[in-house]
């Protein structure tokens, strides 16, 4: 009797599971629409760059992260920017001694722990950027980031880093906004969060936050223009391959779709076909550029990639970071390995890397990497 019942048990789960999986999927809205947004008017793009004045001529920018998962493109993204500006002295900090592991992907030494940064700058900084972190409420980088805030810095919260500022209580009453995927459970945890939609920047009482991982890239600009003009920042904005910043957003665009949850469901199940992607760590690479492909090819749910170099020492980027290989080798094979990063500007680099994964595994699995960027790859529609 029991082996039966056990055994009609699991036919049932058996059946249930996918019928149950089906009507789910099928709850899920279809693929997204992009629609192209009103722009932001002059009053409000101004009223922007006055809320981001620094306190110095020559601001300090830190960058906090702890050393066990930051996200990759969230703690490069801003350093490589504002670095190549030269409008600003940019540290990347962590919280305690030795690398900063980043996720998906990537090895950093950062300038400097705290505790050093505390030392060296007892007024603090000027701005300090919080990437996305595994952990929310790090109760060490609660507290440093509570104390820059007292000292008078910008807090600007990078994608989900927005759900470490709002564990701190600095975003209560305030207007904000932060990752698509988190929207629901940040808003549930932190009802006095004002949230913002159709803005990617958006700031408050001395905090800034932003939509997901892409929109780094515009809320650089942004702090460049407030710093120093529009003219500085049209020139980097050129360098990197944007032509506008402005804080205009579809986020409607960004949800949870039937197609985001299908590609998912399949690249995951499809783990024997699982790759290993080399991509060459070279000496003066672009942070930013090797975030966006290296963070881009990661996302895919069907490879990950890994940098290499012809021997573990840490190799120094174009603004000089440190940055570890993965792995240890002198080549790669070729059925296997990225292209080179070459002198294509950090935003074709991204777009030349969705390219390769459309390519590689199909739009739908492109799509799903945009997706979770935040970054509205497809033709806005009018």
């Amino acid at each position: 009797m029991t082996w039966r019942l056990l055994a009609w048990s699991g036919i049932a789960v058996a059946v249930l599971v996918p019928i149950v999986g089906g009507v789910w999927l099928f709850t899920l809205p279809a693929a997204s629409v992009f629609k192209l947004q009103p722009p932001i008017t002059q009053q409000e793009h101004d009223a922007t760059l006055a809320a981001l004045k620094p306190k110095r001529t020559r601001p300090l920018i830190a960058i906090i992260g702890i050393n066990d998962m930051t996200e990759t493109t969230d703690y490069l993204m801003p350093y490589g920017i504002l670095k190549r500006a030269d409008i600003a002295d940019v540290v990347t900090l962590a919280t305690g001694p030795g690398p900063v592991t980043l996720f998906p992907v990537l090895k950093v030494e950062p300038d400097a722990t705290i505790a050093a940064f505390d030392a060296a700058h007892p007024d603090g900084a000027d701005y300090v950027i919080v990437p996305a972190m595994s952990r929310d409420d790090d109760p060490v980088v609660m507290q440093w980031i509570r104390r820059q805030a007292e000292r008078g810095a910008v807090i600007v919260g990078i994608c989900a880093g927005g759900k470490v500022v709002a564990s701190t209580g600095l975003l209560d009453g305030k207007r904000a906004t932060t990752h698509w995927f988190y929207l629901k459970h940040w808003r549930d945890n932190h009802p006095d969060i004002r949230y913002v939609a159709d803005r990617r920047i958006v700031v408050d009482r001395g905090v800034a936050t932003t939509t997901g991982i892409s929109a780094s890239m515009p809320m650089s600009l942004t702090l460049i223009e407030a710093i120093a003009g529009r003219a500085r920042a049209e020139a980097v904005a050129h360098e990197i391959g944007l032509p506008g910043w402005d804080a205009r957003h579809d986020s409607d665009a960004f949800r949870f779709t039937r197609p985001f949850a299908l590609t998912a469901i399949r690249n995951t199940l499809a783990f024997w076909n699982h790759e290993q992607l080399g991509l060459a760590l070279m000496p003066g690479v672009d942070e930013v550029s090797l975030a966006l492909v290296a963070d881009a090819w990661s996302r895919t749910f069907r490879s990950n990639a890994a940098t290499f170099a012809a021997n573990g020492d840490a190799v120094t980027t174009r603004n000089g970071l440190r940055i570890y290989p993965q792995a240890v080798a002198t080549g790669w094979p070729a059925d296997r390995l990225l292209p080179a990063l070459g002198a294509v500007s950090p935003a074709q680099a991204l777009d030349q890397a969705l390219a390769g994964i459309e390519t590689r595994y199909g739009r739908a699995t492109a799509d799903f990497v945009a997706m979770q960027l935040e970054y509205p790859r497809a033709q806005a529609a009018p």
